[in-house]
């Protein structure tokens, strides 16, 4: 039994409806040890029977069998195997890769076998050696004479042991000198046990061989034995085939993509522009909430809950309920609170001080003849956080603690401090227990200092002196909030549940409940929201930026046409392919990401050093999870980039491929 056997081949092209024949039932048989010469004229169907041969060409009636076995060519992976495991091409025109050294371009070849990283660098430099390269390791195929070349093209052949070589027109563009000495390759490729088929036009090449069949107007019209098969060595282990692993996939990416670097720079800074500004949102996003957080737990107690009266008598969350409370701002007797009320919080499990109080939407204070209109007004609880007061102490009977801004108002900003141990007038405007308007007021004993900054004023006086103005004024004297004091911050939350469960003598719920992290939750949504639109706006750029990684993909495609044909020959699938650009897009989309994060943080730097001076805090705060996000949206928008020119380069006949310029 033959190791390879043709049966009745044909295989014709058509243009339009009209066919033109190429084979027409062509039955050959060859052995292993042979040299064969396939003869004849350019257009006989030489090619076209190599291609047949080495399987690349799957549209055509016939069958081959190698080894008693009948290659289906209607399956793509068997042909995909067979390629990889028993054929090596060497080509007239050498289809090296041209971004590869000579020892990488072997190396393509024994990516698919299994050998270790070590074993195939060694084989390939062995190869080389053999074929008279060891002193040309490094160069490049451009950098090589054409018989140079060619020799590449021999080791390649032959890196992974395949048992058929197939070589078309090998001496076709080669000088004397160097033909002869291919041929005397070729010849002792033959001599270990290889089946060689050599294609040619020249009777010389052919007469070099062991056999020679002449081929014509895709008949077989001779076949002549020339001297017999060379003896096969003694058997010897063969390396067994495999598919291309992703990390050889991702080697090679990562060499064309250092190739191209300095083109492929280009498109990452533009990546990189669009990650750097969603990036720097995000940061400064960050920034501002912390920051919020920062002003609001100086001065507000955590374990504090402060309680207001519900009007609904539903249960309402805090958006809800400072609605509420705004729609009763014209009639502020249906948010007093009566004393029955505030007790039934005093029996409340986890809490360990219950201080009603007042607060006073608007007020004026006034200093020998300076006047100072606020808002916020209210009685010193524990609500305050104990750092809220920068100079002086907490307000007792007929005292006041007021703002920094208010007292630099009040005196001057160099001698606010002054303002201490002072006498100021307090007036504002509240109710009767009929709902009429009253103005109460009364001279106060300045006794502290705050700082509310960007938070707004902080003003108050303790809770009997409050009470006694507005008695003294016959006014209401219910309170209008109650500061709920927690035994533990893990139990706030818990507390505050209770508050809003608690219900009046008409069985409708009586509070509502607002905890320190009510109000950051709130902030910290708004803020997201604006950091959110603020990155969707920088994201716009990152469209722009996939769209030029697709144009680069799609050129890499077409600048590669015959590289993918040579990959395809040597046995990958369409898989590794398509997972070829694939991964250097990927690259592309990780040293964007790489980039953008130095961009990053050098403009959270630059902005974290101008704004110190104004807010006194680090407001672009870059945080593992932003970095984390950023590397993740690089990767998926250069991984969805490179999709579509991906499908198109594995979707490439091979033989168009190989024939691309």
């Amino acid at each position: 039994m033959a190791f390879l056997e043709l049966h009745d081949i044909h295989k014709s092209y058509y243009l339009g409806k009209e066919e033109f024949p190429v084979l027409n039932g062509i039955d050959l048989d060859f052995e292993r040890g042979e040299l064969v010469s396939i003869l004849g004229e350019s257009g006989g169907g030489k090619s076209t029977l190599m291609n047949i041969i080495g399987g690349l060409d799957r549209n055509f009636t016939g069958s081959v069998v190698i080894n008693g076995q009948q290659l289906d060519h209607t399956k793509e992976k068997q042909l995909d195997n067979y390629r990889r495991g028993m054929i090596g091409y060497i080509y007239q025109s050498y289809n090296l890769i041209s971004h590869l050294n000579i020892v990488d371009n072997v190396l393509v070849s024994l990516d698919m076998t299994d050998l270790s990283g070590a074993d195939r660098k060694k084989r390939a430099i062995e190869l080389l050696q053999k074929v008279g390269l060891g002193d040309q390791l490094k160069k490049h195929p451009n950098q090589l004479s054409g018989g140079q070349k060619q020799r590449v093209a021999i080791a390649r052949a032959l890196a992974s042991d395949p048992q058929i070589i197939i070589a078309d027109e090998p001496t076709g563009a080669l000088d004397s000198v160097n033909t002869a000495e291919v041929l005397s390759l070729l010849s002792e490729i033959a001599q270990d046990g290889k089946l060689v088929i050599a294609v040619t036009h020249s009777q010389d090449v052919a007469e070099h061989g062991t056999r020679i069949v002449h081929l014509a107007d895709g008949k077989i019209d001779g076949d002549e034995r020339i001297k017999p098969a060379y003896p096969l060595p003694e058997k010897q282990a063969l390396m067994k085939p495999k598919v291309l692993s992703a990390g050889a996939s991702y080697r090679n990416a990562f060499k064309h993509f250092s190739f191209n670097f300095w083109r492929n720079l280009i498109i990452m800074i533009g990546t990189a522009i669009g990650l750097f500004a969603v990036l720097l949102f995000s940061g400064l996003g960050n920034g501002v909430n912390a920051f919020i957080q920062d002003q609001i737990s100086s001065m507000v107690n955590p374990n504090s809950v402060t309680v207001m009266k519900n009007p609904t008598g539903k249960k309402i969350s805090m958006a809800k309920m400072q609605a509420e409370m705004s729609n009763y701002a014209n009639d502020p007797q249906k948010m007093m609170i009566s004393d029955s009320l505030v007790n039934k919080l005093d029996q409340l499990k986890n809490v360990n001080k219950v201080e009603p109080g007042y607060q006073i939407s608007a007020y004026t204070l006034s200093y020998k003849k300076k006047n100072k209109t606020d808002s916020g007004l209210q009685t010193w609880t524990k609500a305050y956080a104990s750092n809220t007061i920068k100079q002086g102490h907490a307000p007792k009977n007929n005292q006041i603690v007021i703002d920094k801004s208010q007292a630099t108002m009040l005196i001057s900003q160099s001698h606010y401090k002054d303002i201490i141990g002072k006498k100021v007038t307090l007036t504002f405007n509240t109710v009767t227990n009929q709902n009429r308007p009253v103005q109460v007021t009364k001279k106060l004993t300045v006794v502290g200092l705050s700082n509310g900054g960007q938070a707004g004023a902080i003003a108050g006086t303790n809770y009997q002196t409050m009470r006694q103005m507005l008695k003294s004024a016959k006014a209401s004297t219910k309170a209008n909030f109650v500061s709920v004091n927690v035994t533990d911050t893990k139990k706030v939350k818990t507390v505050a549940n209770a508050i809003k469960n608690v219900k009046d003598s008409h069985g409708k719920y009586a509070f509502g409940a607002i905890t320190v992290g009510d109000i950051l939750n709130t902030v910290n949504q708004y803020v997201s929201i604006a950091s959110i639109l603020l990155s969707a706006i920088a994201g716009i750029s990152l469209v722009v930026s996939a769209l030029m990684i697709i144009v680069t993909m799609y050129m890499s495609v077409s600048e590669r046409t015959k590289e993918i044909g040579i990959l395809r020959a040597l046995g990958e699938r369409k898989k590794d392919i398509r997972r070829l650009f694939t991964a250097e897009s990927l690259f592309i989309g990780v040293f964007s990401a790489v980039i953008a994060l130095v961009l990053a943080y050098a403009g959270s730097i630059w902005l974290n050093h101008v704004l110190y001076g104004i807010v006194k805090f680090n407001m672009v705060q870059i945080t593992p999870g932003n970095i984390v996000t950023t590397f993740v949206l690089a990767i998926v928008i250069s991984f969805v980039a490179a999709l579509l020119p991906a499908r198109r380069a594995s979707r490439l006949n091979p033989i168009d491929a190989l024939s691309a310029d």
